[in-house]
């Protein structure tokens, strides 16, 4: 006899919403007086993106919003996660602001208003402007101190209109992929600068921070998104295995939630920052109003030489592991070590394999079970204290998947690149459903 499947309703409230970012979709990358970023520079560097791609044109939103917008309401979204790109409204990142910038993103917001979705602004995803970059980039503190003007100026500019900002969108993927990999703009490997990137933008945080609230024409919520995969131990039993997890938990997860929540580094962080003053901790340490988590995988490790692949586990195109009972174990780790903050799952999703059929439908069943296995782990985190308001899920549609180019689809909805067609997916018409809903079957 089959077991009826239980329905778990979420919060009265819960935010449904999906994200994008300014250089994977909008295209135009040298339209209406934009400056070049960082990113520009970098795809359009031999070598450095697969298949020779780059953002130039990318999803076309620029052009297209008003249609992706009226997509977006059709999958039952009432808030919509996106980012301003620096240098559109400022082109080189100091001195004059560009109106037609500014205007485009008025529209942007203006638009989700009308459909009824609430716009989630991230202040910066990953394109600085290059002329910043040609004066030290993220290595130079004089980098946070024209990101909170920045910030003071568009906040100024629309939070009459809109309540939700974050500072920056995954810290460690611009100090570690960008400074030391060299995999992410701008393309350096260096250990010392990377160290150096990665206290710069959580003080730039906290510049922001600080530039926001004095700018923001109505109360705001203030808060940073960070990029956060939990280390497991591959042999639970085994001691050795978990305390390898338990260092990899305190340099990939606590360096960052340590010195943004209770104002601490570690004594080991503090000796690899190179400019570092007295009251950097204190700037850092702002209110949060609530912190944003991108969970796509955990890491696992152990004193055996091989832990990959885990035998018996499910992988996405990415070569990430599918494990979404992970996400409430970080959810519940965070909630109990930082004293219950408020928080969003904002980015979770997977890269499959997309194909039209015959009748012009994808059908991702791997991507709605994957999107609806995490979503049923957020309502047992819910279930379990954990102060979880949303979930957003990655991405609006297909885009331009950094190094990878256009070789990865992580959308609820398709793109034809070639004649930028829109259509909705499998995956999207169910998270449609979800949405309407507010409840998940368990």
């Amino acid at each position: 006899m089959s077991k009826t499947p239980k329905k778990h309703t979420l919060p009265p409230g819960f935010v449904w919403g999906t994200g994008t970012s300014a250089y994977q979709v909008e295209g135009a990358w040298d339209q209406g007086g934009k400056g070049e970023s960082i990113w520009d520079r970098f795809s359009h560097t031999p070598g450095k993106i697969k298949n020779g791609d780059t953002g130039d044109i990318a999803c076309d939103h620029y052009h297209r919003f008003g249609q992706d917008i009226v997509l977006a309401k059709q999958l039952n979204l009432n808030s919509y996660r996106f980012s301003i790109a620096w240098p559109r409204v400022q082109p080189d990142g100091r001195g004059e602001f560009n109106s037609i910038g500014l205007d485009f993103y008025d529209r942007v917001i203006d638009c989700l208003l009308a459909k009824g979705i609430t716009p989630f602004i991230t202040l910066y995803h990953w394109d600085l402007p290059q002329h910043l970059e040609e004066r030290g980039g993220w290595t130079n503190r004089e980098t946070g101190l024209l990101f909170a003007q920045y910030t003071a100026k568009v906040v100024d500019r629309y939070s009459d209109r809109v309540k939700f900002w974050t500072t920056f969108n995954e810290p460690w993927c611009t100090s570690f992929l960008g400074y030391q990999a060299g995999v992410f703009a701008p393309g350096l490997k260096d250990e010392k600068k990377s160290a150096q990137v990665a206290h710069n933008l959580l003080l730039a945080h906290g510049l922001a921070s600080q530039a926001a609230r004095r700018a923001a024409r109505q109360p705001i919520q203030v808060g940073i998104v960070l990029n956060l995969s939990p280390t497991e131990p591959l042999r639970p039993d085994n001691e050795e295995d978990r305390t390898l997890a338990e260092e990899g938990w305190r340099r990939d997860c606590g360096s960052y939630l340590d010195p943004l929540i209770a104002g601490t580094y570690p004594q080991s962080v503090i000796d690899k920052i190179g400019d570092f003053e007295k009251e950097d901790l204190k700037i850092i340490n702002q209110k949060l109003d609530f912190l944003g988590i991108n969970f796509y995988m955990r890491n696992v490790v152990s004193k055996l030489a091989k832990v990959h692949p885990i035998v018996g586990a499910q992988y996405t195109a990415m070569d990430w592991e599918v494990h979404p009972q992970s996400l409430r174990l970080l959810l519940n780790r965070i909630s109990k070590d930082y004293n219950k903050p408020v928080l969003y799952v904002t980015e979770n999703g997977a890269a499959f394999e997309d194909k039209l059929d015959t009748s012009g439908n994808i059908s991702d069943a791997l991507r709605e079970q994957y999107i609806r296995e995490h979503v049923q782990q957020c309502a047992l985190a819910i279930e379990d204290g954990v102060d979880l308001r949303g979930y957003f899920a990655w991405s609006l549609m297909d885009n331009f998947e950094w190094a990878e180019g256009y070789s990865k689809r992580f959308g609820l909805i398709y793109v034809d690149y070639a004649t930028q067609k829109r259509t909705i997916k499998q995956s999207g018409h169910w998270f449609a459903r979800l949405a309407a809903a507010n409840a998940i079957e368990m």
